[in-house]
């Protein structure tokens, strides 16, 4: 491969990452950031670049495609929400920093998949990039909310890792399983509960509550996916072809997070 090839694919990511590491120059000089949140976000930031590299190179795309850029931003952002998260184990974490960047990476859910659909650049790299910083997102919150309500809060962000964990047992489990909208709901869901809980605007009776709605439609959207994927598995067995849809978005297309 040329050095014409290269420097494209590369792009993407390394605007990623420098984008990531001024959102917490940012943060640094308003709220302050610790070593731990230092840590914490260029870490995410280096993954997350090195992963979207790694997604570009093998799907052989030369750069990011205008729905890509909206969910990189979101990736920015959950990057922003782990420094804090990691900062608020030794001091009182800005909170409506935290919310606002939040919400803004809720919303950006909603805007990266009409994007994709109207510039009709939905593909596999973006559904799986879209699914992959909704899970980071998530466990990142649940990460912080555990402080408060509990670590049994942790399963609501470790659902997607211990899927991919059983992944790595069970190859069926890796298959493409048909996307369905109620998993982008219970995603949304989970978001929108976990802000919610970190921003700590209801009652600790109703945060609790919402948080064990959003841990049981998880677990039902789940174990949906996992039957899916078996029943997928027995066909296959018998000879019936399955063929997995178009991606119909370039974010939430394949499997959402809570898929």
């Amino acid at each position: 491969m040329n050095g014409g090839r290269v420097r494209p694919v590369q792009r993407g990511p390394m605007t990623g990452l420098i984008a990531v590491l001024v959102l917490l120059g940012g943060l640094d000089a308003s709220v302050g950031l610790d070593v731990a949140g230092w840590l914490a976000g260029i870490v995410s930031g280096v993954i997350a670049s090195a992963a979207l590299g790694r997604g570009l190179t093998h799907h052989r795309l030369a750069c990011l495609g205008p729905a890509d850029l909206v969910t990189s931003t979101r990736a920015t952002l959950a990057c922003g929400v782990a420094a804090l998260t990691a900062d608020s184990f030794d001091r009182p974490a800005p909170v409506p920093t935290l919310v606002a960047m939040t919400i803004v990476a809720l919303v950006l859910d909603w805007v990266d998949g009409r994007v994709a659909r109207r510039t009709q650049t939905a593909s596999p790299l973006g559904a799986r990039f879209d699914l992959e910083v909704d899970a980071f997102l998530i466990l990142v919150l649940s990460v912080y909310v555990a402080r408060s309500a509990g670590a049994w809060v942790l399963a609501i962000g470790a659902a997607r890792y211990a899927l991919l964990v059983a992944g790595g047992l069970l190859p069926w489990l890796r298959e493409a399983a048909p996307p369905r909208p109620w998993s982008k709901v219970v995603a949304a869901i989970q978001g929108v509960v976990l802000m919610s809980a970190a921003a700590d605007v209801l009652p600790r009776f109703w945060t609790h509550a919402a948080l064990v709605v959003a841990l049981a439609l998880l677990t039902e959207s789940f174990s949906r996916e996992v039957w899916s994927l078996w029943r997928h598995r027995y066909l296959a067995a018998v000879g019936v072809v399955f063929s997995p849809p178009e991606p119909v978005s370039g974010t939430g297309a394949a499997r959402g997070v809570a898929t």
